[in-house]
C-alpha cells in the first residue's frame, strides 16, 4: 500500500472591510507556494500585498505546515496619522515617541 502524498494544513486570510478578517483553512499538498495558497482566494479579493504571518512573501514561496497566508488590504490612513488620531481621542499630554530611555524613577 503507497503512502499518501503528505497535505499541509495552511490558512488563507483576507479582510473584505474594515474589521472583518476572513479565514479559509486549505489542505494543500507538499511543496504548494504562495501562489498555489491564492489561487483559491474567493473572486473578487484584492492581492494588493501579500504576507506570511506579517511578513511580506512573494507568490513563489514555498508554505511550511501551519503557515498562515494574508493578503492585505491598501491603507486607508497613514499608521503615524491613525497613531495621533487614537492619543488625541484618549486623551494625555505626554508625548507619543520619545527618543530616549526614560528617567529611572
Amino acid at each position: 500500500m503507497a503512502d499518501a502524498e503528505p497535505m499541509l494544513q495552511v490558512d488563507l486570510a483576507w479582510s473584505p472591510a474594515p474589521g472583518q478578517v476572513e479565514v479559509l483553512r486549505l489542505s494543500l499538498p507538499a511543496g504548494a507556494t504562495v501562489a498555489d495558497a491564492l489561487a483559491r482566494l474567493p473572486a473578487g479579493v484584492p492581492q494588493q500585498a501579500i504576507g506570511i504571518w506579517g511578513h511580506k512573501a512573494e507568490c513563489g514561496e514555498r508554505l511550511s505546515d501551519g503557515d498562515r497566508v494574508e493578503v492585505y488590504r491598501p491603507l486607508t490612513v497613514d499608521p503615524m496619522e491613525a497613531r495621533r488620531r487614537r492619543h488625541q481621542v484618549q486623551g494625555g499630554g505626554r508625548r507619543i515617541v520619545s527618543r530616549h530611555r526614560p528617567a529611572p524613577r
